[in-house]
């Protein structure tokens, strides 16, 4: 058995193609039917706001399955610690035999997450989108655009966030590293004016995002509801979409965007679904997308192993 630490498993893996294109082959084979996945574990930690998910999925064919264990502390950020936090064991999918302990302290999550959020927009916001909004100022903030910038030519970013110096800070912060223009507003309406994909990441417990902030053409993926009290998206902005896509039907009834409009009367769409039949849900370039992502554990598995090959080959 092999354990690594976030350092180690930092240096291997990194926001690129080939980890994209390993998530999304987890993805189509979540739609052919071919994993594996129970029902989240999840404990909320109220007097702490924290919560602790446990997830895990075996792909049909893959070597390993990974069990990941991931705490989230929301008033960390006081205390001068990181909200997330977490690790990943693997196991032999032949024998059950733990193969590694990956220590990541939540770095394959924040990946794997961004990652996702690429692939959705990937398969469901228009082929020339350049423009993005984001909506919150953290980590995801910056990695979502970085993972973005994978499948889309994006050339301005837009940013939103309640508080307005970290705004400002996440502005400077991706002038610097990822040489983007990025303007600051005072709302999410104003952030979304002349955007062509949104992306909220918060981890709120009402919308901040409405039908009426999003312009015609639009893709939103909404990453920050993955605990039946968060909420980022008003329900009327799944009425009225033209697409609405999530990771897991199940899970977003449950937990998700979906949980806050259960009375929603709509055709909704599996994004392993889409991959794995080849579907283009998105026949004009005046429709908005939506596709609402809680975090699964196929993705967990996939990065998982795809980390374990880089280590052991390093």
């Amino acid at each position: 058995m092999q354990i690594y630490n976030r350092q180690q498993i930092a240096k291997q893996v990194k926001l690129d193609q080939a980890a994209l294109e390993t998530v999304e082959a987890g993805f189509a084979a979540l739609g052919r039917g071919e994993v594996e996945m129970p029902p989240i574990l999840s404990m909320n930690i109220a007097e702490s706001n924290g919560e602790v998910d446990v997830k895990t999925a075996h792909i049909r064919g893959w070597p390993r399955f990974a069990i990941k264990i991931s705490p989230g502390f929301f008033d960390n950020p006081k205390l001068g610690l990181p909200s997330l936090n977490g690790l990943m064991l693997l196991f032999s999918a032949k024998t059950g035999l733990v193969e590694a302990v990956l220590f990541d302290e939540g770095y394959l999550t924040d990946i794997r997450t961004a990652l996702a959020g690429a692939i959705a927009a990937k398969h469901l916001s228009r082929t020339d989108a350049r423009s993005v909004a984001v909506i919150g100022a953290g980590l995801q903030a910056e990695l979502q655009v970085a993972a973005l910038r994978l499948v889309r030519d994006i050339r301005e970013v837009h940013v939103h966030a309640r508080d307005r110096t970290k705004a400002e800070a996440y502005a400077t912060h991706m002038r610097a590293y990822h040489g983007l223009p990025v303007t600051v507003h005072n709302s999410a309406a104003s952030a979304c004016t002349k955007a062509d994909i949104v992306v909220t990441t918060t981890p709120a417990r009402e919308p901040v995002l409405r039908w009426s902030d999003l312009p015609k053409g639009v893709h939103v993926t909404a990453m920050g509801s993955d605990n039946p009290h968060k909420n980022e998206l008003e329900p009327a902005i799944l009425a009225n979409a033209d697409v609405v896509v999530v990771d897991r039907l199940s899970q977003s009834r449950a937990l998700g965007e979906l949980h806050h409009a259960p009375a929603l009367q709509r055709e909704v769409s599996e994004l392993g679904t889409l991959i794995a039949e080849g579907r283009i849900l998105r026949s004009s370039a005046e429709q908005i997308s939506v596709c609402d992502l809680t975090g699964t554990g196929v993705q967990d598995t996939a990065i998982a192993n795809y980390a374990a090959r880089l280590l052991e080959g390093a």
